[in-house]
This record gives structure tokens, C-alpha cells and sequence, in this order.
């Protein structure tokens, strides 16, 4: 059985990868693709390197990055009818001037002769807003695919996106009823930590009290007069992107620590003795994200807002802490971090 993973990274990530590693452009598609998912940003190529590992065929797609997929095209002399330009991504939700802009792009089209290369029976798609309709339509018919999967756990793109799909997978439990209801096969499905990642860190002494790594959006701001707090009221150290969108006085803006991803990111995290969480907007009162497995992969303190499902993925108070308010979230931290053996325990 073949399986195709595909997926796309965040354009701000993709532009900073290739800044820091200026010559990889240049090089051979095989090894930017390798390159690119050695730095372990997302899911990276874990689901592709377990199902190998279980006699299952698959192989990863990295559809929307510019450098990587011209060097496909270039090396199968593959010829762009379209212009191709470095459109951010985002604009390719937008249901009418996003499908006119991503095939401007061209990314389209080199993504639909990398599938027709590969000819998978599954086609796993990680982002629900790439393929346009009637695009994916079109793929699933022209290579006769028999199972067509998505993964979401963000803000849903418009319904047209999602009408092609057999079955749409989402660690939002509150998503599942909701796409059944809108008459779509949806499943519950729970995302994790990849362990091999702990051979490519380092083991750091844990040198930062208190941090949070992640993303500063308006898919965030909820929770982000509780970051602007703790860095006011308890020296919690904010990396990630986002920061340049806020207002010059904010907190956030202000004491911002610069971009961390990929391995970057894990690097900060088993350095940090307790790792902030917060969740975004659309997960309502459910826990989902990344940062719950990232944080407590790397062995640091999860604190963390409570959720109702949260009991079905950790034991709270014993594998995890967690928080209703700004003010709970800071007495937790001042007692954890003046009591070293219970934080380490």
C-alpha cells in the first residue's frame, strides 16, 4: 500500500530556513527535501518514517515550498505553464482569489505531477487548504486514488475545500461531531511526541526558569493577555514569530526573544525547568496542540490551561499542571520554582 504525505510548512519558517541556510536553494531536490525535514519543524517526517518502519510504502511532499519544488520540476524538466512567485501561503484560503493565486503560483501544478509520479492508493493531505476543489477532484479521478484523508486542528478553510475528502482526521474533539454533522467521515485523532527527536538535542542544563515558544496570532488573543502578564509579573521568556504584528507597548513585543523552530525549539524547551501553554482560539475548551507533547517530550514542567479532555491524555498533577486563570497560572509557577525536588519529581 502506498501512502503520499502531504504538506505544507509556515512561509515565515520556510523564508528564515533558506536565509540561514542561503546555499541549499541551489542543491539537488532530494537533498532540500531531506534537509528541510531533518530540521524537524511539525510533524516533519514522522508519519512517513513509522509506517516504512511497518511495511507500509510512503513518502513526504512539502508542496508549498518554492525552492524545493522548482528543483523537482527542474530535475524531471517538468515546464510551468504559470508564473511562478513566492505568494504566501495564507492567501490560498481565500475561496475565489486564493484558487486564482496558488495557480499563478504553479505550486499546483508541480504538486499534482509529483502525485501523478508517485501513484499512492492514500493521499494524506496535512493541510485541508491547499488543494482547491476541483483540483482535488481531479487528482483523486486522474490516479485512481482510494482513500482521500485530511488532517486539521486550525480554523476550518471554507466547506468547498473539505467536499472531496473520505475521511478528515482531527485532534479537536469538538470538530468530529460538528464535520459528521455536516455529513463528512471525521475521526478523533490524537497527535504525540516522536522520541527520536531526543537523540538529535542536546541535554541541556535547564537554565531558564519559565518560557512559552510558540506563535502570537489574532487566532491567539485570547490567551495572550495571560503571556503579557507572566512576562510582567513572572520573567517568562517568549520565543517564537508573531511579535512584530503587536503594538510597539506590548509586553510580548517589547521582551520578545526572536524565532525558535525545529530543533531550535526543542533546544529552548529542555532548557527551560517549566514550559507555558495556552491554546488557540478555535480549540474552545479542548487541549490539543503540539506544545503538550513537545514540552513534556523534552522533560520539561508543562503548565498549561485546563481543558476537559485533558485527563483523557495526562495525569494532571503528576505528569502535568494546569491553570484556569493568569493570577492561578503565576502562584503555580512562584510555588514550582521554589520547590526544585517537587518540579523535578
Amino acid at each position: 500500500m502506498k501512502i503520499l504525505i502531504v504538506d505544507t510548512y509556515y512561509d515565515k519558517y520556510l523564508e528564515t530556513f533558506y536565509k540561514k541556510n542561503h546555499n541549499l536553494k541551489k542543491y539537488e531536490y532530494d537533498f532540500q527535501l531531506k534537509a528541510l525535514l531533518n530540521s524537524n519543524f511539525g510533524t516533519s517526517d514522522t508519519y512517513s518514517y513509522y509506517l516504512n518502519k511497518n511495511n507500509w510504502e510512503a513518502c513526504d511532499l512539502i508542496v508549498n515550498c518554492l525552492y524545493l519544488q522548482n528543483a523537482w520540476a527542474k530535475n524531471k524538466d517538468f515546464k510551468i505553464s504559470k508564473f511562478i512567485s513566492n505568494i504566501p501561503h495564507k492567501f490560498s484560503k481565500l475561496p475565489i482569489i486564493g484558487r486564482k493565486l496558488v495557480n499563478m503560483n504553479g505550486l499546483l501544478d508541480i504538486a499534482k505531477e509529483q502525485i501523478k509520479a508517485y501513484k499512492p492508493e492514500i493521499l494524506y493531505c496535512q493541510d485541508l487548504s491547499f488543494f482547491p476543489e476541483e483540483i482535488l477532484l481531479e487528482i483523486k479521478k486522474e490516479n485512481n486514488i482510494r482513500l482521500l484523508v485530511g488532517q486539521i486542528a486550525c480554523p476550518l478553510p471554507p466547506k468547498s475545500f473539505l467536499n472531496p475528502y473520505d475521511l478528515i482526521l482531527t485532534s479537536f474533539p469538538h470538530f468530529v461531531n460538528r464535520l459528521r454533522n455536516d455529513g463528512k467521515n471525521c475521526d478523533y485523532f490524537k497527535i504525540g511526541f516522536d522520541q527520536r527527536i531526543l537523540s538529535k538535542t542536546r541535554q541541556n542544563n535547564r537554565d531558564i526558569d519559565f518560557s512559552f515558544v510558540g506563535g502570537i496570532s489574532k487566532y491567539h488573543n485570547y490567551a495572550s493577555k495571560n503571556i503579557e502578564y507572566l512576562i510582567k509579573n513572572a520573567n517568562l521568556q517568549v520565543y517564537g514569530y508573531g511579535a512584530n504584528n503587536l503594538p510597539f507597548n506590548s509586553n510580548i513585543r517589547k521582551k520578545h526573544k526572536g524565532e525558535r523552530w525545529g530543533l531550535e525549539m526543542y533546544d529552548i524547551l529542555s532548557r527551560s525547568k517549566i514550559s507555558f501553554n495556552r491554546h488557540i482560539n478555535v480549540a474552545e475548551n479542548n487541549a490539543n496542540n503540539m506544545r503538550l507533547f513537545e514540552a513534556t517530550g523534552m522533560g520539561s514542567l508543562l503548565l498549561t490551561d485546563k481543558k476537559d479532555n485533558l485527563k483523557e491524555l495526562f495525569e494532571e498533577d503528576r505528569e502535568i499542571v494546569t491553570y484556569r486563570s493568569k493570577e492561578e497560572a503565576l502562584d503555580k509557577y512562584i510555588y514550582l520554582i521554589n520547590k526544585p525536588e517537587e518540579l523535578a519529581k
